[in-house]
């Protein structure tokens, strides 16, 4: 065994799970993965744990696998998580835990979310379930929103003894875990809806079809008993370019068309939902939600472009998911900015025309600014875009709820423990932070549930 390199994963061929909806990893079984927990040195002062927003004792679960204890790692594991399978799937730890991993520095670093997937996969198959709070309070928690922040704070709640329900706004729980991300890469049935379900074995009860804001307000809820709420209601509202053709038919948020087929099953011959099935995609876009879209695309029989205006390096969507796109045949039209969206006398589109850019000097974000080159006009011929330039919070529940201070991005004002400016009311994730990754929100969510511990126990 190389202790410098991983132990590889198996994953369907490219051209295969081009053409299914699939999962695209297949995983670690228990023989790879006790082989890469032995990669482990089991560092005194563990940097892999600082880089963890959810700060989970990773070589402690990694300890357990090595020695083939997987339930005892899933229990460590769930000392802190809620949704470990899904973030063994969707976490980017190259840019946290693998990234700090010592490992790495000599050569590659140990494979840490590829072992939180297995631990968790495994613990799912042989029915076993995280620990319970034994001792009950006798104190009402509201939670808005079923994502990772919504049900990181109602089970770290829930284990604390409080009587929790969550308030979900559409028919079927786990916010951007089922609209957002698509099946290729997180599993509903058989990792989204267990890790749900783990969450409900704590005593966690969700509500659905609930619209905070219309269906019931936020004064409303703590009217009738619930002596504190925590927003985790993420940012569902798409942005667009503002460009001229936006309008035309086939053109869509990232969101909607992700939702359609994610959500709703729309890439099924027998679904209710139509998609649009185009011949020709442009995605605009380099994050992981353009990668998403694009690659839900393809499978459904398009040839499909991503469209970024700055080059590779500044690409903000995980390497590994760029890395799957290209595989599977995506075309990448880099150092390229749309312009314009073109469309047939029916109003359908018909093209989009864009400018080649090259990069300046670094702007706020630190990367360099994309600058147009004169004269470089062109099209790409398509027959559908998809908009996924990121997203903000829909403004209902703070439009509806006295107190309730917003910034200019319309995200809602709150402190590192999730207080907000109205008393009792907490607010963590992308309801706070604008369109970010599901452990920062899980992340939000766990100190937003001791943040209201600490105010109630001193209520």
């Amino acid at each position: 065994m190389d202790v410098l390199k991983k132990v590889p994963v198996r994953e369907q061929d490219p051209k295969v799970r081009a053409t299914n909806f699939d999962e695209v990893c297949l995983g670690y079984n228990k023989e790879e993965a006790m082989e890469e927990a032995s990669r482990c040195i089991n560092c005194k002062n563990a940097q892999c744990v600082k880089g963890c927003p959810v700060s989970i004792n990773i070589p402690g679960f990694i300890e357990q696998v090595k020695e083939g204890n997987i339930e005892a790692a899933y229990q460590v594991i769930s000392e802190s998580s809620a949704l470990p399978a899904v973030c063994g799937r969707v976490c980017p730890q190259e840019s946290q835990c693998e990234g700090k991993c010592i490992r790495g520095i000599k050569g590659e670093p140990v494979s840490i979310g590829k072992l939180e997937r297995f631990v968790a996969d495994w613990a799912s198959e042989n029915g076993i379930k995280p620990a319970v709070s034994a001792e009950k309070k006798n104190k009402k928690v509201a939670v808005i929103g079923s994502g990772p922040a919504g049900l990181t704070c109602a089970g770290d709640l829930a284990k604390m003894g409080y009587d929790v329900t969550i308030f979900e706004a559409l028919h079927e729980a786990g916010g951007v875990l089922v609209y957002g991300i698509p099946e290729f890469r997180l599993p509903k049935t058989d990792v989204v809806a267990k890790e749900i379900e783990n969450v409900k074995s704590l005593g966690v009860k969700i509500e659905t079809n609930v619209v905070i804001g219309k269906s019931t307000t936020i004064d409303e809820l703590m009217e009738e008993g619930f002596e504190a709420v925590f927003i985790g209601s993420g940012a569902g509202l798409p942005k667009f370019m503002g460009i001229p053709g936006e309008q035309a038919n086939g053109v869509f948020s990232a969101n909607e068309y992700l939702t359609r087929s994610n959500l709703m099953k729309a890439f099924k011959e027998d679904s209710s939902t139509p998609i649009m099935r185009g011949q020709k995609v442009a995605v605009v876009g380099g994050g992981n939600v353009a990668m998403d879209a694009a690659r839900t695309a393809l499978r459904l029989g398009a040839e499909v472009h991503i469209v970024y205006r700055r080059s590779e390096e500044e690409l903000p969507a995980r390497v590994e998911e760029v890395h799957h796109a290209k595989e599977e045949g995506i075309i990448f039209d880099l150092l390229t900015n749309p312009v314009e969206i073109l469309s047939n006398e029916d109003g359908w589109v018909s093209g989009i025309k864009c400018v080649k850019m090259e990069l300046g000097e670094p702007d706020a974000s630190g990367r360099r600014r994309p600058v147009v080159i004169e004269g470089s006009e062109f099209v790409i011929d398509v027959d559908t875009v998809i908009m996924s330039l990121g997203t903000s919070p829909n403004p209902l529940i703070s439009s509806t709820t006295k107190g309730l201070d917003i910034n200019k991005y319309k995200c809602i004002v709150a402190q590192e423990n999730g207080q907000t400016t109205k008393e009792g009311v907490f607010a963590g994730g992308d309801a706070v932070t604008g369109a970010a990754t599901v452990i920062l929100a899980m992340g939000a969510g766990k100190e937003a549930a001791k943040g209201i511990d600490e105010y109630l126990s001193n209520k």
